[in-house]
């Protein structure tokens, strides 16, 4: 049978782990605070925000929310980003994505402070995941793709010397898993799979890995892959269900792919609730960083 990798028990594992360590700093006055700007009402954005902020209500973390309406000009949304820079209740905060039309998301994340970053998608950031081949790192880590890579190591799943097909070149998780999985200690080897690529099916079938992020619903078919592969599924669709009359979450990867695998992610119930997961880690870790100095 194959192994079904729980996201949601794993993060409840690090909760608690995070819980602790929380209470650990409060006893040496600091105090964790996430921030989150929201720009907009958009229901994705909005169900995610209130979960973050139930996992901080879950492992002691102080909430800090700023909410803007969807007129918001991008001057308004650079303002509010400072707010959080300046604020010293927050110690990481995120702009949550997609921002409305007409403001550049990217000079939005330019103005984060890349020491608040909770997120780890600041440039800074990124220049140094990709800068440091081996060894810790000590800036906050992507966190979709250290979900991912925490995911495969709670199940024992080694990627060394594997071939892992990832699917996507977004920069949230397409572009930044790559490097997480070809780093010293990890010694995967990666094709990267986009609209670009011809005869995608070629290099799934190659893969003991699939790491599918195109958000694209069912793009990785029951055809497509070996038996005995490890299935990823970060992608999130929503696809009308003429059967229930409404919307539904969809992945990346077809269900019927479950039974040739050795292992895979639900989705939902998989990547999503180690992502959210992983944020609170980068928020605890900046905050035991600055209370070590």
């Amino acid at each position: 049978m194959p192994i079904r990798m729980d996201g949601k028990a794993m993060a409840g594992r690090v909760k608690n782990d995070l819980a602790d360590r929380v209470r650990s700093l409060g006893e040496r006055g600091v105090h964790p605070g996430l921030g989150t700007i929201l720009v907009g009402e958009d229901p994705g954005s909005v169900r995610y925000v209130k979960g973050k902020h139930a996992d901080c209500s879950e492992v002691g973390i102080e909430s800090i929310r700023i909410d803007l309406p969807a007129q918001s000009t991008q001057d308004d949304v650079i303002a509010a980003v400072r707010t959080l820079n300046d604020d010293p209740r927050c110690t990481g905060f995120i702009v949550q994505l997609p921002l409305p039309d007409g403001i550049d998301e990217t000079a939005v994340v330019d103005a984060i402070d890349p020491a608040k970053d909770a997120d780890g998608m600041h440039p800074y950031n990124l220049g140094q995941l990709v800068s440091h081949v081996s060894g810790r790192i000590g800036t906050p880590l992507p966190c979709t793709p250290r979900a991912v890579m925490t995911l495969l190591d709670g199940y024992g799943i080694d990627v060394a010397g594997r071939e892992v097909c990832v699917v996507g070149r977004g920069i949230t998780i397409g572009r930044t898993m790559g490097l997480m999985l070809t780093r010293r200690g990890a010694d995967a080897t990666v094709t990267q799979c986009h609209t670009g690529t011809r005869d995608l099916r070629s290099h799934l079938r190659r893969a003991d890995i699939i790491i599918a992020a195109a958000g694209h619903a069912g793009i990785v078919g029951p055809d497509d892959v070996s038996d005995g592969v490890v299935l990823v599924d970060v992608g999130v669709s929503r696809v009308y269900d003429d059967a229930v009359g409404r919307y539904r979450i969809k992945g990346d990867v077809d269900h019927r792919c479950y039974e040739r695998s050795g292992a895979y992610t639900p989705n939902p119930g998989g990547v999503g609730p180690m992502t959210r997961a992983m944020l609170l880690s980068n928020v605890v870790e900046i905050a035991e960083r600055s209370s070590a100095r």
